[in-house]
């Protein structure tokens, strides 16, 4: 793949990547309740998640999902019952007096572990690799390696982008000083209130 392709292609996506979806939203959510390292954790698990996408791309099932108006839904009614559930917790964590909050909600690979299901149970993202990456493939290639060459750009660009989000968010909730009841119930609703805009987001999509 040349220089020129790549640079085109990164133009391309980096608008998407930087508008607000459930992947970033979710991000959000963690990197405020539970600081920048939760938030980064979540984006780990959100590249793992287009990871696995890349590669379903790259062996063509991908396409598989497309053709099956079905399946899609499924994938993407199962996304928004996830995230629904996630945001239940958190506003029922806020509503009530010591309740759990969003770092808490599980060990360190917590957010690791839903930051790739909300990736992954989201068909958009699959959508992104058909609709998108067959622009700037050149025939007579090898199709599944530009596909894992394009995947990887598009990848990068979301670490970047929700690493740099997490680090803002996370030293801005920690900028207040102590974390008291208070803060932490204020935190862990706005923190739902995200991730229920994101299932909404994922419901209408």
């Amino acid at each position: 793949m040349d220089p020129h392709t790549a640079l085109l292609f990164c133009a391309t996506v980096l608008p998407l990547i930087c508008t607000p979806g459930p992947d970033m939203l979710f991000v959000a959510s963690q990197s405020l309740g539970g600081g920048a390292a939760a938030g980064l954790r979540a984006t780990a698990g959100v590249c793992a998640g287009y990871v696995l996408h890349s590669l379903l791309a790259a062996l063509g099932l991908a396409a598989l999902v497309a053709a099956s108006p079905v399946l899609f839904q499924a994938l993407r009614w199962i996304g928004v019952v996830y995230l629904a559930w996630l945001a239940l917790k958190l506003l029922r964590a806020a509503w009530r007096p010591g309740g759990l909050e969003v770092r808490a909600a599980g060990g360190r690979g917590d957010a690791f572990r839903r930051g790739f299901l909300t990736a992954a149970l989201n068909p958009k993202g699959m959508m992104i690799y058909l609709a998108i990456l067959p622009q700037f493939m050149r025939p007579g290639a090898p199709a599944a390696m530009q596909a894992v060459a394009l995947s990887g750009l598009f990848v990068a660009g979301c670490a970047v982008v929700y690493a740099g989000l997490s680090v803002v968010l996370g030293r801005s909730a920690r900028g207040g000083g102590g974390f008291g009841e208070r803060k932490r119930r204020w935190i862990d609703g706005f923190a739902g209130g995200l991730v229920a805009i994101a299932a909404g987001k994922l419901a209408l999509s």
